[in-house]
């Protein structure tokens, strides 16, 4: 639980407090004060009278009421102090700095379980053990620097690690970021990364109980529930928040022994990348990448692709424009008399075919010139980027002037690239004094840009069942037996294909000689034959295409049933088409995470595949597909056709309302669905029920 007494107190105790400022105790009462605490502070230690200027209290049940405590003491003094606090002086709220508990041992646990029980009985909130503190604009309660600029409009930060969030504010800080919050959970006994999620969504607009503000920042290191962090999540979206979140520890091999080239696919990362697009979440692997996209937060949301780029440098200018292109963004050229008018008011040699380089010699006046011209005369422009830095030669103060006062008045977002933070430190930090943001590299802005234009928003919670029979899937399910871990036979899997409305290409299984080669004969030449049993049919040479006679046939069959662990062998018609793949894994806490890319041999190998969690919408299915990096193939290049890309979602979509109500599936693939411009079928397909 999150109270007033944490967010807001009026009287803070500081138990442990010391004069030393390089110890925990001393560190935090110097933030407090220093942040310009206008509260009651006690300073609690048994040995001293002043500290930091302050009358100390040298016994905690001599202290009187007191809304938030603060403790720096060893582990094992926590317990007993924490009941004090709240049985007499009424303590509604704890941040313990300590370390020692769960996170080191079993003993330690013990000691964090029972702090949670006691401050669960005097209902407190509790925040930590082992972290660096809380802070917002009312106290500073961390025993840590940096303290960034705080300020109502600034970034929430939320962070399980205490050590990362110093580094993140390092980070943000150099490129002008500024903050609300910032929240360092450490074990998360009480209030843990969902539930502070959870409090600013419920609050969210109510600046007086701490409803933060519309961009939240967060690093994760364990998902504790899944289901909750979507919830509040996509609410907070929804409401016109941004949110960027690190989620660590998702290196865990996934290419354990599995049942499925889904189970071997499939990890944990998997299921994090499906829930954070299901939540609209922007997934970052860095505290740059973090901080980057928390600063294009703040300014003006981009309202189309075409990006203008004015530089006095064409390297980073050229590197910008390539991560623009790369991810899907357009620097558009220009050219004809508007740009030959905008060239005349240039110096000789610079260039504005988009980029527009000014020169190292260009002035603050051209630098103003180019923005207008970008802002009035080029008009499919959507957003303007500013690289502009110094070789130490110049000032470069009037330019950034000139930058101030544009992005005040200009409708179009200016985005400023400031790399010059050595030869023009003190010029850099007056301009993100004013409240601006800068940043020094092209290619990682230019990365997160894409990541924001490309971002998901949040899914709607409605399940797709149109043509799919829920009751007949469930009798399916019902009829295995109890207590099975199997692969469900082929017919089985044809019926639960058939009751989800997933088109099968026809096919036959057998042992009989005679009667596969009837149904070839029947279906037409040419066909494929493929072993059952094994997972990999093609590393034993259990698949054979193109197979044109009967007698071809006879000799692939009897061959095929001479190789280890051939069960039967199947006959299917030889049909063309682009292969894909889906497939889906149970993970738990997370539900079914959906698999989809290209198919074939290339899906271990070239790991192209995008996640999704179950159920699905189609415009859940329809980003999955375009995130995939062989969406060219699907839309069609170099004079192929493309697939039926409606066909594709409809059937990612099927299957994941198959998964939400079959959920004894464990582990399911298809690989490979055969796909043209007009049909998809569903070529082999594998399914693991545990009961």
């Amino acid at each position: 639980m999150i109270n007033s007494e944490l967010l807001y107190p009026q009287s803070i105790a500081v138990i442990g407090a010391s004069n030393n400022v390089h110890k925990t105790g001393g560190a935090i009462l110097q933030n407090i004060i220093n942040g310009g605490y206008n509260g009651v502070l006690y300073p609690v230690n048994p040995k001293e009278k002043i500290i930091q200027g302050l009358t100390v209290v040298n016994e905690i049940h001599k202290l009187p009421p007191t809304d938030l405590a603060v403790l720096a003491i060893p582990a094992a003094l926590c317990p007993e102090t924490v009941e004090t606090l709240a049985q007499i002086v009424h303590v509604k709220a704890f941040i313990i700095l300590s370390a020692g508990f769960g996170e080191e041992t079993e003993e330690g646990a013990e000691l964090e379980k029972r702090i949670l029980e006691i401050t669960e009985q005097y209902g407190a909130s509790l925040i930590g053990p082992n972290c660096i503190g809380m802070m917002n604009i009312w106290h500073h309660s961390v025993f840590t620097q940096p303290i960034p600029v705080l300020h109502s409009d600034g970034a929430d930060l939320i962070s399980s690690s205490g050590a990362t969030a110093v580094f993140i504010l390092e980070a943000a800080i150099s490129k002008g970021l500024r903050f609300n919050s910032v929240w360092s959970v450490g074990n998360g006994k009480q209030n843990g990364v969902e539930d502070i999620l959870q409090y600013m969504d419920e609050h969210f607009g109510e600046k007086d109980f701490g409803g933060g503000s519309n961009i939240k920042l967060l690093y994760i290191e364990n998902i504790k529930d899944p289901d909750r962090l979507l919830f509040h999540a996509s609410s907070l979206i929804k409401k016109g928040c941004h949110i960027a979140a690190i989620k660590s520890g998702t290196s865990e091999s996934g290419s354990r022994a599995a049942s499925s080239h889904t189970g071997a696919i499939a990890s944990s990362d998997s299921a994090v990348e499906a829930l954070f697009r299901k939540a609209g979440i922007i997934r970052c692997f860095s505290r740059e990448e973090l901080t980057t996209v928390g600063c294009i937060f703040t300014l003006p949301s981009l309202k189309g692709k075409n990006i203008a780029i004015v530089t006095h440098a064409g390297g980073p200018a050229v590197m910008l424009t390539d991560a623009l292109c790369k991810g899907g963004l357009n620097v558009p050229k220009f050219e004809g008399d508007k740009a030959a008018e905008l060239k005349s008011k240039l110096f000789p040699g610079a260039s504005v075919g988009n980029p527009i380089d000014v020169l190292a010699t260009g002035t603050p006046q051209q630098l103003d010139i180019c923005i207008d011209y970008c802002e009035h005369v080029f008009t499919d422009i959507d957003a303007i980027i500013v690289i502009f830095g110094t070789p130490g030669l110049v000032s470069v103060q009037e330019a950034y002037d000139v930058l101030h006062q544009k992005m005040l008045t200009t409708k179009k977002p200016i985005i400023p690239i400031l790399p010059s933070m050595h030869t023009a430190g003190q010029e850099v930090r007056d301009f993100l004094s004013k409240g601006h943001v800068s940043f020094s590299d092209e290619v990682t802005l230019g990365a997160a840009l894409v990541r924001i234009l490309t971002a998901s928003t949040p899914a709607d919670n409605d399940i797709e069942l149109f043509g799919v029979d829920v009751p007949r899937i469930r009798r399916i399910i019902d009829a295995l037996p109890d207590s099975c871990d199997m692969l469900i036979s082929p017919e089985q899997v044809h019926e639960l294909f058939h009751a989800a409305g997933l088109p099968l290409v026809p096919e036959f299984v057998s042992t009989e000689e005679k009667l596969l080669i009837e149904f070839a004969e029947e279906v037409g030449f040419p066909v494929v034959a493929k072993v059952v049993g094994p997972v990999h049919k093609s590393d034993i040479g259990g698949v054979c295409l193109n197979i044109h006679t009967s007698e071809y046939l006879r000799k692939e069959i009897r061959r095929m049933k001479s190789l280890p662990s051939v069960t039967a062998v199947m006959i299917q018609p030889m049909l063309e088409g682009v292969e894909l793949y889906v497939g889906a894994k149970y993970e738990d806490r997370f539900g079914h995470v959906v698999l989809c890319g290209l198919g074939g041999i290339f899906v271990e190998i070239l790991k192209d595949v995008s996640s999704g969690l179950a159920p699905l919408s189609y415009s859940e299915a329809y980003s999955m597909i375009h995130s995939l990096r062989g969406y060219k193939i699907i839309k069609g290049s170099r004079g192929q056709k493309g697939i039926n890309e409606d066909k594709f979602a409809e059937i990612i979509v099927r299957l994941s309302t198959l998964l939400r109500f079959a959920t004894e599936i464990k582990e399911m693939d298809i690989n490979p669905l055969l796909a043209t411009d007009r049909d998809i079928w569903a070529v082999d397909a594998r399914i693991k029920v545990v009961k």
